[in-house]
């Protein structure tokens, strides 16, 4: 298996295990543990830093770029797929909790009771099991380029035109 393949499934397995775990766990459930779930942007940067790094001797900025972007679009099936088992198979509630979870803090911030269900509603618009795995796929592609592009600069091929 190429090393774009394994750093993509290596990615996506990853990230599918750590979103797991916030479920296991129920860290999801809790205010302040759920910021946790950021933790899958240091996995990728992780992921493509150690993939990069070895194929910096032979590609220029470009190809690091693309093959980290490929490895994040490879990353985001198993994403997909994971974001769409843990809320519809594993924890179909999801939902449910992560809406009471937001009623809670901005009862704690203060809110009035308008803004907090017209906050709750907007949530819910785009609370469903297919635009969550939906924004997984494209947040791991949209890090992927910009991890990439910043990682590229450090970790390439010097010296000569850079080949595609």
């Amino acid at each position: 298996m190429n090393l774009t393949l394994r750093a993509g499934a290596v990615l996506g397995v990853l990230v599918v295990a750590w979103t797991f775990l916030m479920g296991v766990t129920g860290w999801y459930k809790d205010p302040v543990l759920l910021n946790l779930f950021w933790i899958v942007v240091l996995i990728q940067i992780g992921v493509l830093l150690w993939a990069l790094t070895k194929t910096a001797a032979v590609n220029g900025y470009v190809r690091q770029v693309l093959s980290g972007t490929l490895i994040s679009a490879i990353a985001a099936i198993p994403i997909f797929v994971g974001s769409l088992l843990f809320t519809m198979v594993a924890y179909p509630r999801y939902f449910e909790e992560l809406a009471a979870v937001q009623e809670e803090m901005l009862r704690k911030a203060g809110r009035s009771e308008v803004e907090i269900q017209t906050a709750i509603g907007l949530a819910a618009e785009g609370a469903t099991p297919l635009a969550q795995a939906i924004a997984g796929v494209i947040g791991t592609v949209l890090t992927g380029i910009f991890a990439s592009s910043m990682i590229a600069v450090f970790h390439r091929r010097r010296g000569g035109p850079t080949v595609l």
